[in-house]
């Protein structure tokens, strides 16, 4: 079977932690700031471009994904709560998406939580 894009991976690792209860949405890197920020046309963004925004997938050495989520919370959730959530529901989506490109490989999944609103 082939290989996955890591632009799949991150779509399934998007939908994964935005429909996690709490999750207000993804923080966005310095680098996707800065880009939209130096951009002179302005356009619309879609919605793989923002969903992935804060998210970093790795391919690692032994086969398997690295995968960080920067995370925005409802300030009314517990965040440890909200962190384990979002971590088993992208390990799980991520799971899924390799398997549907044959053997699944070890993933591992950073929560990070950057402000709650």
């Amino acid at each position: 079977m082939t290989a996955p894009h890591p632009e799949d991976i991150q779509q399934a690792v998007a939908a994964a932690a935005l429909a996690a209860p709490g999750v207000a949405a993804l923080q966005p890197a310095l680098a996707d700031r800065l880009a939209l920020a130096a951009s002179r046309a302005i356009t619309a963004r879609t919605t793989t471009h923002h969903e992935a925004s804060g998210i970093r997938c790795e391919h690692t050495s032994e086969g398997g994904w690295h995968v960080e989520v920067r995370c925005i919370l409802h300030a009314d959730r517990r965040v440890v709560d909200i962190a384990r959530q979002v971590r088993e529901d992208v390990r799980t989506a991520v799971t899924a998406c390799l398997t549907q490109h044959g053997t699944p490989k070890p993933v591992t999944v950073l929560v990070t939580v950057t402000r709650t609103v």
